[in-house]
């Protein structure tokens, strides 16, 4: 279904039953990222996963200014208060786990669970945020030059995504497809937008989580698998699991462990 807010018309794909549970794909992801766990995490939970602004078939008028975390954030929340979902457990992929984690500090008050699967508090330095904006410009300049194909033919081989090329042809295939199916302005607008280098940076504030919080990460990404590690010393209660074999992509590498994992931190009390 559409929902449409001030400025923007969310895409939103929904399935299940049970607690409320929003999903937050990662950078040229959407929606389609989470509904092979219809079937599995859909089986306790109400499964809400928006197209987030940029991405699949959400519209957001403006350019990039309109596509800051602050304004992806207010938009979950408004998602939320149309679905009249008081509270909600939120999982997050990388980018999306940026913004899973942005919503917990903003709204604590609509904060059920916490997953946050690969997902940094952002740089920690100005300097650092600085030459990250300059990168992200640069990769948003070169999407809007030569379009989406051979941008993805560059993102699939960087080396975050190592892992994901010993996959089999066909779940290749499949990620390959969803990320083609994006908009070469919108990826380019998500990455100026919100992108690592105009986050701020969360490592302090990572201490005000008052709710339960699972750190995913998979044991090829060292990057993330460290940042895991720092982070679950400043939240007041945390869970890492560190997957066997996985690379940054957990849900797509071993899709049946990670979703044994989220279920059973969902369903526990």
């Amino acid at each position: 279904m559409n929902i449409e807010l001030e400025g923007a018309t969310f895409h939103v794909e929904m399935c299940g039953k049970g607690a409320p549970l929003l999903l937050l794909h990662g950078f040229t992801g959407s929606s389609g990222t989470w509904m092979p766990f219809c079937e599995t995490v859909g089986r306790h939970s109400f499964m809400i996963c928006p197209d987030l602004p940029g991405h699949g078939k959400t519209i957001v008028e403006g350019g990039a200014g309109s596509y800051s975390i602050e304004s992806a954030v207010r938009g979950l929340k408004e998602i939320l208060d149309v679905l009249q979902i008081e509270k909600a457990d939120v999982l997050g992929y990388s980018m999306g786990g940026r913004l899973a984690l942005a919503f917990a500090l903003t709204y604590p008050e609509r904060m059920g669970k916490l997953i946050l699967e690969s997902a940094s508090p952002g740089l920690e330095s100005e300097g650092e945020r600085n030459s990250r904006r300059m990168k992200d410009r640069e990769l948003a300049n070169f999407i809007r030059e030569h379009g989406i194909g051979p941008f993805v033919d560059y993102w699939e081989n960087i080396p975050l995504f190592n892992s994901l090329q010993a996959m089999p042809g066909l779940v290749k295939e499949a990620v390959r497809k969803q990320r083609l199916e994006n908009s070469p302005d919108g990826l380019a607008n998500s990455l100026v937008g919100m992108g690592t280098g105009e986050q701020p940076s969360y490592w302090d504030r990572l201490p005000e989580l008052g709710t339960e919080v699972l750190l995913l990460a998979g044991e090829l990404d060292e990057k993330f698998c460290g940042i895991a590690g720092r982070m679950s010393k400043r939240i007041k209660s945390p869970k890492v699991v560190i997957v066997e074999g996985a690379g940054h992509a957990i849900h797509v590498e071993n899709p049946g462990k990670f979703g044994t994992i989220i279920s059973g931190f969902l369903t526990h009390t």
